[in-house]
């Protein structure tokens, strides 16, 4: 019985799914702190500003610890660290149900945010290791829609948090992570690559911070993640006072848009597994940003137009992370670092995530919401020149690659 649940879990897709639930579990945290925010807010008697740290724990803790996560995943391994992080987030989000005040439940978000970053970490290694070639690409696209199919699911559940309360919807997020947890450390999984002999940590940061790949990968995804949000953090806000929408009907809208980013995801691997090169599919992405931002905030888009140019602004920008996780083995410094080149992803992604919606309100507020546009075009214009290093790097390996495998061949050859 042992031996058959073994080999039916070792299938890459039923991996790959067990692997990509943790990454929706995770992302149900981040989800669940956006639903619940009026109900915490009312009960707590807080402020706008001091609730809407409940959210942006995540992100700050993201923005600061994805190196240092990284680092542990490459020596504990990428399961232990999946494992762990579901663990902790549970940890943090058990106490953080019964917390008395906003000091100790803004305490705990940093917990389950450190939680969330170990998993998204390890999630890509993990992939990488249990899908072969074949499907690797397309496994990678699912695993990248983790995120907006998680906080889909979540909002999907708001009726729940009229029957349990805030509080109950925490302790029921509690015993989800911490069966996950027990269910992805009872599962046979393939290793991930680990090093015989650890170097010092300070040798590896040294290795991957001299490093260019690591450094690209956080330049894409930062300037993602800052076009993204600065577009999606004010969105509901621009419909309703441009167009006279409700602020329920706004944010619908705003729900609807961000999904298509999921088919985004799951449209680049596909892709990617046809033989579309990177470097193509992350140009369509900034470029599809970039002129999509212009027609949303530009002053005579009708609402129709307005509207469907965020669906398609979404799906651009859904190519783009699918394209970061499938390249990530290859622009790591070595193998058993690919953590912490995933963690230096990640802090750009949180940085962008930070800087995105301020630079945003900031703007608009200035000169007003057409002027987002230009701070679109103008993030993606930086981008550009990120895709030219990518490109360098990519055709670098591939020129390595090759080589690597000739002395292969010429043995071969002989031997033959």
């Amino acid at each position: 019985m042992k031996k058959l649940a073994l080999k039916t879990l070792s299938r890459p897709w039923p991996a790959v799914l067990l692997i990509f639930g943790a990454g929706v579990a995770g992302s149900f945290q981040l989800g669940k702190a956006s639903l619940a925010l009026a109900q915490v807010k009312a009960e707590l008697g807080l402020s706008l500003a001091t609730v809407s740290w409940l959210v942006s724990a995540f992100a700050v803790v993201g923005a600061v610890a994805g190196v240092p996560v990284g680092l542990f995943a490459d020596r504990l391994g990428a399961r232990r660290m999946a494992v762990g992080g579901l663990v902790l987030m549970g940890g943090g989000s058990l106490p953080a149900a019964l917390a008395p005040d906003a000091a100790s439940l803004l305490a705990m978000r940093v917990v389950e945010g450190l939680g969330f970053v170990g998993v998204v970490v390890a999630g890509p290694a993990l992939i990488d290791a249990a899908a072969p070639t074949a499907i690797r690409q397309r496994a990678m696209a699912l695993w990248a829609t983790f995120m907006p199919f998680g906080m889909t699911l979540i909002l999907l559940a708001s009726p729940l948090l009229d029957l349990i309360a805030w509080r109950g919807f925490w302790l029921l997020n509690t015993a989800l992570l911490f069966l996950y947890a027990a269910i992805l450390a009872l599962s046979p999984l393939p290793p991930t690559p680990r090093p015989e002999r650890f170097r010092p940590i300070l040798r590896d940061m040294l290795d991957t911070a001299v490093s260019p790949g690591p450094w690209t990968l956080a330049g894409l995804f930062g300037s993602m993640s800052a076009a993204y949000f600065a577009m999606f953090g004010l969105l509901p806000m621009y419909f309703s006072e441009r167009f006279g929408l409700t602020n329920e009907m706004a944010g619908l809208v705003a729900a609807a848009a961000i999904a298509a980013s999921g088919f985004g995801n799951l449209a680049c691997g596909q892709l990617l597994a046809r033989g579309f090169g990177p470097m193509r599919l992350l140009f369509a992405g900034f470029t599809g940003i970039a002129v999509c931002g212009v027609g949303i905030f530009g002053p005579f888009s009708p609402l129709p137009l307005a509207f469907a140019l965020c669906i398609l602004f979404s799906f651009a920008s859904g190519l783009i992370p699918v394209v970061i996780f499938d390249s990530a083995p290859r622009l790591s410094p070595r193998p058993d670092l690919l953590g912490v080149t995933i963690g230096f992803g990640m802090q750009g992604s949180n940085l962008g995530l930070l800087a995105g919606p301020p630079l945003a309100g900031g703007v608009a507020a200035a000169f007003g919401w057409s002027a987002i546009a230009v701070l679109i075009v103008g993030i993606a214009l930086a981008a550009a020149l990120v895709v030219a290093l990518f490109h360098k790097l990519e055709r670098k390996e591939a020129v390595l690659r090759v080589g690597s495998m000739q002395p292969a061949a010429e043995a071969e050859s002989k031997a033959g």
